[in-house]
């Protein structure tokens, strides 16, 4: 049996979406960070966050979820109302890497997520425990070769961009290191200086004051090109291991479904948070390449993420354990 409605019923649904999504937001907004407090996706979270309540008018309430290289807290997302009033700030390894390494992941990054704005790009930093006899790239593959599998890196969990920047890291220098994950960064940075791993990859966004301060030693970045806050400190592409590049990205996403009126008012939202001179200069100052892509041009940004990172995961045969 065909139902037919009047099309005035079809116009009054369409009128009423329209007016919900003209008073967005009426109510808190739930920003879910799939990371443990103190990493770069909690810090991106919550400095936008304060900048989007102070715009509403209504409290963004960060809400950390880790676990399972952010897939936990990001299918807590996929499975919100898709209302608005559910975000997640996803990043390279919830909606790139995960499909590659997780074969019963709980969502699916393009189908169940609908993306809003690619908040930035940054890079990882190649950093070795100050006590390790070794100064430059060169001098950490010699090592790593001279004693296979004795050298530990640590990285924020299974599947991050960590992980996979010593994957490729390994494979491309033809060493044996032992991959030792955490549960976020801030616990590998604690195992890391007081020296029970030797070694990570981790972003400049959390590594450069530990730099500063001594605790560690950068050996090279892992994009294609030096970063900004680092200038002195060379690619690994350029330290010996040409076509290597690795780093990561942080995007917002709300659910699959989300009205495109409420979708586009929270990325012209961010998007002016991400021009406050204020959030700017920090952001930059911690080695962010910012980006505030629209929310048709980072969708089919990430569609293109997916299967090059399958390809990494491949070719470095990784496997979670």
């Amino acid at each position: 049996m065909i139902l037919r409605f009047p099309a005035s019923a079809a116009l009054l649904v369409l009128a009423c979406t329209a007016a919900g999504a003209a008073d967005y937001p009426t109510k808190p907004i739930r920003w879910i960070s799939p990371w443990p407090p103190g990493g770069a996706n909690d810090v991106f979270s919550r400095d936008i966050g304060r900048k989007l309540s102070d715009a509403f008018g209504q409290p963004v309430i960060v809400d950390n979820r880790p676990g399972a290289a952010g897939t936990i807290g990001s299918d807590v997302a996929a499975k919100a109302p898709a209302d608005g009033y559910t975000l997640v700030m996803g990043s390279s390894p919830t909606h790139a890497i995960a499909p590659s390494l997780y074969p019963q992941l709980p969502y699916d990054p393009v189908r169940d997520f609908t993306a809003v704005t690619l908040v930035g790009t940054v890079p990882n930093v190649l950093v070795v425990h100050p006590a390790l006899a070794a100064k430059s790239v060169k001098e950490l593959i010699a090592l790593a070769k001279a004693s296979p599998g004795q050298l530990n890196f640590a990285s924020a969990g299974n599947g991050t961009s960590q992980h996979l920047s010593g994957e490729l890291f390994k494979t491309l220098a033809g060493v044996e290191m032992v991959h030792v994950p955490y549960k976020g960064t801030a616990p590998a940075m604690v195992d890391l200086i007081a020296g029970q791993v030797q070694l990570a990859f981790d972003n400049v966004t959390t590594i450069v004051p530990y730099i500063q301060a001594g605790k560690l030693r950068a050996l090279a970045v892992t994009p294609a090109k030096r970063s900004a806050i680092l200038p002195d400190v060379p690619t690994v592409a350029e330290s010996g291991l040409p076509g290597y590049e690795a780093s990561v990205w942080f995007g917002v996403f709300a659910r699959a479904g989300t009205p495109p009126a409420v979708v586009n008012r929270l990325h012209t939202e961010i998007l002016k948070a991400l021009n406050t001179p204020d959030l700017r200069a920090r952001m930059v100052a911690m080695g962010t390449d910012i980006s505030g892509m629209g929310p048709a041009e980072f969708q089919s940004f990430v569609r293109k993420e997916v299967p090059k990172w399958a390809d990494v995961v491949r070719k470095a045969n990784v496997k979670i354990n």
